[in-house]
């Protein structure tokens, strides 16, 4: 009985370590933006299940600069910069299960989740806090993890 418990241990090891060898390809996508060819980082990593994107800031890429208007126009802008991405990669926001918010003033938060909430409808995980400074001189950065 010792070896029959034994040998099926052994193949439910097996077979479950051969089935995640096989899925584990990682691809670093680089940016559909030709403005951001040469970032020192992956626009999105993607695993067999999941999709992770960078964090994306107010930045309108065709013009190069941070929309002006403060924290909802940024916001605004974030968000549709994450949509641009997900569809690249033929998602939607509807597939996001994690967003991760950093605001440049947690007395943001209202303002920012008034555009926020009428994006991300089904509700996805979420992480909100303030730090002393975001690059480009942003108010809000957010990233996400989108299921596939």
């Amino acid at each position: 009985m010792k070896s029959v418990i034994s040998s099926l241990c052994f193949l439910i090891v097996f077979s479950f370590l051969s089935c995640s060898e096989s899925n584990s390809e990682i691809i670093f996508h680089k940016s559909h933006e030709p403005s951001r060819a040469n970032v020192p980082f992956s626009d999105a990593v993607e695993t067999e299940d999941l999709l992770f994107l960078t964090g994306q800031i107010g930045k309108d890429h065709k013009k190069g600069t941070l929309v002006t208007g403060g924290i909802e126009a940024e916001t605004q802008q974030v968000i549709e910069n994450i949509k641009d991405v997900l569809e690249h990669h033929h998602l939607s926001l509807d597939n996001v299960v994690k967003c991760t918010v950093i605001l440049k003033d947690i007395n943001d938060f209202k303002a920012f989740n008034s555009v926020y909430t009428k994006y991300f409808t089904k509700k996805p995980a979420r992480t909100t806090f303030a730090a002393a400074g975001l690059a480009g001189g942003a108010s809000i950065e957010i990233d996400v993890i989108a299921a596939k």
